[in-house]
């Protein structure tokens, strides 16, 4: 190996050991090796671009804004409650979880699956009261084993067809006299289920198991003490012809929220304290809440509910401009010593009061028949250029915005869901008719702007900026092994011709799969696929055995669970999952040895040398 690919491994060094102490970002580490190696000269400015500007980044790029539509919608919220349910455990909890993924996986490219599960996974582990850490490595992980059901689970499948394609168009004396010739298509599409589907069964299996003791219960990055929050008392009305009228509370989803309670009913001239779980909701039912500002925030999602005050429905606001956002009243404001509907706050400020929190006291009373004190915060329903407009007004010592905070367009969910479907029909067999999956992604996530299922300020702000330059900065990494030499030479090192030839084909399948997987965490799948195909054919001829069991081995090897940076999905539950860079070391090398044993037992089975 030469000088540059001596400087690519100790740079790689440099950011995994970054990486592993946990003071450095993802992103900054990635890119920081990425310009070393630029000024190096190892890759130039054209390598570093492809890097951002591969298919991989740009797909998630626009299903990060297909996520939102779906999210701005109320669409995750309806699959969420009709697939994943309410278990009443941890175990039934990720076993619904990552069934489903991994099926699907194994018929679309598992990113954008991963994507939009990322926010869907958020709000489920909130309202099941489970740490968000407990899901995310999970989604990820089935996401990345059931691709390997079919040829199109993953992009590294299909490279390694078109690799073995490529090798048969030549001709072969070695294949010529075993009598081999070009496997049927569905051996092609289907041959990698033979070791993938005990993969993934084991697999899940194995997660389900372990991850009391090796994945950890950490809070995420965006997550929330629910204990230490302020308590609003809140009041909504169920609407007529709501879908949850003739549900109980539990029914409806209303039981158990996290952090917040239903702490009574106002139904007609009766009020009805203590509500139970088996009280059946009936059209104008007051319903009265007390928790925290996210729970609060979260009631607007549920469909069937709207604000108690017609105040917000007479707010000169449109919908998609409309945010909240917590104000404290302050000792010389006119609010104070007045009631919520004495003060004509909608005619002074263009807000509604939905929401009051008042420290060391609970309000037992209507909202409107509060009487406003100096020190009351107050949740708004407002325009968004509140914040700006109050922050130095002296009626309120504090202004502040309220993050997601927007309304939710329950009206727009059907064109969700039916954009939902068109993009799975077209990721499963838009090809056939010449559509790729990047054009299909971005033709749906405009069609989710253009049908006003959200706005455009809103779908440029949902793109996590940071995931994707920690993608294309993994990729230019791979690039730099790859064209230095340094991957090559790595493999070469512990593995020649000589030595292979005189190895059995068992031992051989088994060196192969551990060179491919480790090789695919320190570059991509598809890099190290690619560096390894040739190395996979040759031990193939050199024992002049079936190489079948050789080609699907490769596509499971591609796995990658013990680094965060190795694969896409990882990289995207990195954060909202609150993990360090050993949280995937734990788990990982467990389950790696796990598919390599199931590997080194099934491929001979499925494919005998």
């Amino acid at each position: 190996m030469g000088f540059e690919a001596w400087l690519t491994i100790c740079v790689l060094g440099l950011v995994i050991a970054a990486l592993m102490s946990n003071r450095m970002g993802m992103d900054i580490a990635l890119l920081s090796g990425l310009i070393i190696l630029m000024v190096g000269g190892v890759v130039d400015v054209h390598d570093v671009a492809s890097g951002f500007a591969s298919e991989a980044v740009l797909m998630i790029a626009g299903l990060y804004v297909f996520a939102a539509g779906m999210q701005e919608t109320g669409a995750f919220s309806k699959i969420a409650k009709s697939v994943l349910g309410r278990p009443s455990s941890i175990v039934g909890a990720q076993f619904r979880l990552m069934a489903p993924v991994a099926l699907m996986s194994g018929f679309m490219n598992n990113t954008p699956i991963v994507a939009m599960c990322i926010p869907l996974v958020k709000d489920w582990s909130k309202k099941l009261k489970i740490s968000p850490s407990l899901l995310y490595m999970p989604l990820s992980f089935s996401a990345i084993l059931g691709g390997r059901l079919t040829m199109i689970g993953t992009a590294s499948n299909l490279l390694v067809i078109g690799l073995l394609h490529d090798y048969l168009s030549t001709d072969r004396p070695w294949l010529n006299e075993m009598g081999f010739t070009s496997p049927p298509e569905w051996v092609q599409f289907f041959g990698v289920a033979a070791i993938g589907l005990p993969c993934v069964i084991l697999g899940i299996a194995m997660i389900i198991l372990c991850s009391r003791w090796l994945l950890p219960e950490r809070v995420g990055v965006d997550q929330v003490d629910l204990d230490n929050s302020k308590q609003y008392q809140t009041q909504m009305i169920v609407e007529e012809n709501a879908a949850i009228i003739g549900q109980s509370i539990e029914e409806a989803g209303l039981r158990n929220l996290p952090g917040l309670y239903l702490s009574s009913i106002e139904r007609n001239d009766a009020h009805l304290p203590a509500v139970g779980p088996g009280e059946v909701l009936q059209a104008g039912d007051l319903l009265v809440f007390v928790g925290i500002l996210e729970s609060v925030k979260d009631l607007r999602s549920i469909r069937g509910l709207s604000p108690a005050t017609d105040e917000v429905e007479r707010l000169d606001v449109n919908m998609g401009a409309r945010s909240l956002v917590e104000v404290v009243v302050s000792a010389n404001s006119p609010l104070v010593h007045r009631t919520v509907r004495q003060s004509r706050f909608r005619t002074l400020y263009n807000a509604a009061i939905i929401a009051v929190h008042r420290q060391g006291e609970a309000l037992h009373q209507k909202i409107g028949d509060v009487v406003l004190k100096a020190g009351d915060t107050l949740l708004l329903d407002t325009h968004v250029g509140f914040l700006d407009a109050h922050r130095d007004d002296p009626d309120f010592y504090l202004v502040s915005q309220v993050s997601d905070s927007r309304p939710v367009r329950h009206h727009r969910a059907q064109i969700a869901l039916f954009l939902l479907a068109a993009l799975i029909a077209l990721l499963i067999g838009g090809s056939s008719i010449g559509i790729s999956p990047l054009v299909a992604i971005w033709t749906c996530a405009m069609l989710m702007v253009l049908t006003r299922c959200l706005g455009g300020t809103i779908a440029r702000n949902s793109i996590n900026w940071q995931v994707l330059i920690s993608i294309g900065a993994a990729i230019g990494l791979g690039t730099a092994m790859e064209k230095s030499g340094a991957a090559d030479g790595i493999i070469s090192f512990f593995i020649g011709p000589d030595q292979m030839a005189m190895m059995h084909p068992a031992l051989v399948l088994v060196l192969l799969f551990i060179f491919t997987n480790v090789l695919s965490q320190l570059v991509t799948p598809y890099a190290a696929t690619a560096l390894m195909f040739p190395f996979a054919m040759l031990a193939a001829e050199l024992l002049n055995v079936n190489p079948l069991a050789f080609v699907f081995t490769l596509m499971v090897a591609g796995c990658n669970f013990i680094t965060p940076i190795g694969y896409q999905t990882n990289l995207m539950v990195y954060g909202p999952g609150g993990y360090r860079f050993l949280d995937y070391t734990r788990l990982g090398i467990p389950l790696t040895l796990l598919i390599l044993v199931i590997c080194a037992i099934a491929a001979p089975l499925a494919f005998p040398f």
